[in-house]
């Protein structure tokens, strides 16, 4: 008898009514953090309302398509994995400040598609870098990018930033209801319920919300039934040295995030990362940040709150995440159907996302424990990474006085752990011993396995 080859569980395509909902589930994950980078960008330039609901499904449009490009791929572009694109906070503070003094719209969309050229042709030199992520650093990385994520989960639960009632009880009574249900129906429900414990816990709340008054539909009735974006809608690009150089210091960071990103996908998927697979994925990245620049929108990276539905739900297959990526593409094309996702009270989300980024930290740990520390410096080299990384989440304005490019690397927690992490991993397990001291690491052929 022929036998077939097995399919991985990342190549699975679930019946039509599991994408759906598992897809939609990824959507509601991301929705708030996708829209975020918009809003506070026009909201500094002091964008009309008509044209901040532009730049809003142009980015929905272009999350879709980026992810679209990344989980089902062509040629050397996209990793083919189940991740989700989005807007790359790290870009934020240069595009504010680019768009305020530096040239408006058209020079952050300048600056942002050299950038994304940028990203595509040094996608390869990045993939040779990847024996520089052994367990220890990507272990350390993982943990960092689920810890650095909590604030976010904390922030919506207690209202939203910005809002007049945050921190009030009923929006932490609301979030922890949400949180209950997701843990009871993941404990109680069947295994399919289960893997939607995230949608169910959303809509249940969202049920709960409505009458309680949490919700504010308003802005649906408000909204065009149709939306189209068209490359250049704020005029042509403008290319201007300072712009340009401050986003090329974004693409390195986004570049390094989103390769923590893959490798704790790789990891979650049972699909490792290789050095090709690295380069694709950071392809996809550029190709989409070029995209970004064209079609009124932002830089792209990896979206790490979609790491942890992952490894939460166990849901493998990167046609989910595919038909995650049709869904943005009609939010973005039908503006009624993205402000009734919009009307999502934030405690709901808040609820919702403690546990999922919390697993992105578990997920950390978990390959952790595969290192070494008997002996050797690793416990030091993920004290000081782990520390390093939460200074900027802890301490937002700890690097205010230094120069921008430095703050554009170092506020973001992931990029200044992961850069902490290979160093350190280089300095006590790479770099040859003083004649006569003690070893520090394990030997060359042990330190594969001890996380050298």
């Amino acid at each position: 008898m022929a036998t077939t080859t097995p399919v991985h569980p990342v190549d699975e395509v679930p019946p039509v009514r599991q994408l759906a909902a598992f897809g939609l589930q990824h959507v509601l994950a991301m929705y708030a953090g996708a829209v975020a980078v918009p809003l506070i960008v026009g909201g500094a330039m002091k964008l009309s309302p008509a044209d901040m609901a532009y730049l809003i499904t142009a980015d929905l449009l272009v999350c879709g398509i980026a992810t679209l490009i990344q989980c089902v791929g062509f040629w050397r572009f996209g990793v083919r994995l189940p991740i989700m694109q989005g807007c790359t906070f790290a870009a934020v503070s240069p595009m504010v400040l680019i768009g305020t003094t530096g040239g408006g719209l058209p020079a952050i969309y300048g600056s942002v598609i050299v950038a994304g050229l940028a990203i595509v042709l040094l996608a390869p030199v990045f993939g040779r870098l990847l024996r520089f992520f052994p367990p220890l650093v990507t272990g350390t990385v993982i943990l960092i990018i689920g810890i650095s994520l909590l604030p976010v989960a904390g922030n919506w639960a207690a209202g939203g930033v910005g809002s007049a009632d945050f921190g009030e009880p009923k929006n932490l009574v609301l979030a922890g209801f949400v949180l209950a249900v997701v843990l009871g129906v993941q404990r109680f429900a069947p295994a399919f319920l289960s893997r939607i414990a995230v949608l169910i816990g959303i809509a249940v709340g969202l049920a709960v919300a409505v009458p309680f008054g949490f919700t504010d539909f308003g802005g649906v009735g408000d909204s065009d039934w149709v939306g189209i974006s068209t490359p250049f809608h704020f005029g042509a690009p403008t290319f201007h040295a300072s712009a340009i150089i401050s986003m090329l210091v974004v693409a390195l960071v986004t570049m390094t995030e989103t390769t923590g990103d893959l490798i704790a996908v790789g990891e979650m998927t049972d699909r490792k990362i290789e050095p090709r697979s690295l380069a694709d994925g950071l392809r996809a990245d550029g190709l989409s940040t070029v995209l970004g620049g064209v079609f009124n929108t932002f830089p792209y990276t990896a979206y790490a709150q979609n790491v942890g539905l992952v490894g939460m739900t166990r849901v493998r297959s990167r046609w989910v995440v595919a038909a995650a990526g049709g869904i943005l593409v009609l939010l973005g094309l039908l503006p009624k159907l993205g402000a009734v996702v919009a009307a999502i009270p934030a405690p709901v989300l808040g609820g919702a996302g403690l546990v999922m980024f919390g697993t992105v930290a578990a997920s950390g740990l978990r390959t952790l424990a595969q290192v070494d520390f008997k002996d050797n410096h690793n416990l030091t080299v993920v004290a000081v990474s782990v520390a390093i990384g939460m200074l900027p989440v802890g301490v937002p304005t700890v690097y205010e006085k230094f120069p921008d490019w430095f703050q554009t690397v170092m506020n973001s927690g992931i990029s200044a752990g992961c850069l902490t992490a290979i160093a350190l991993n280089l300095l006590f397990n790479h770099l040859p011993n003083k004649a006569g001291s003690p070893k520090t690491a394990a030997t060359e052929p042990e330190a594969a396995s001890a996380g050298a």
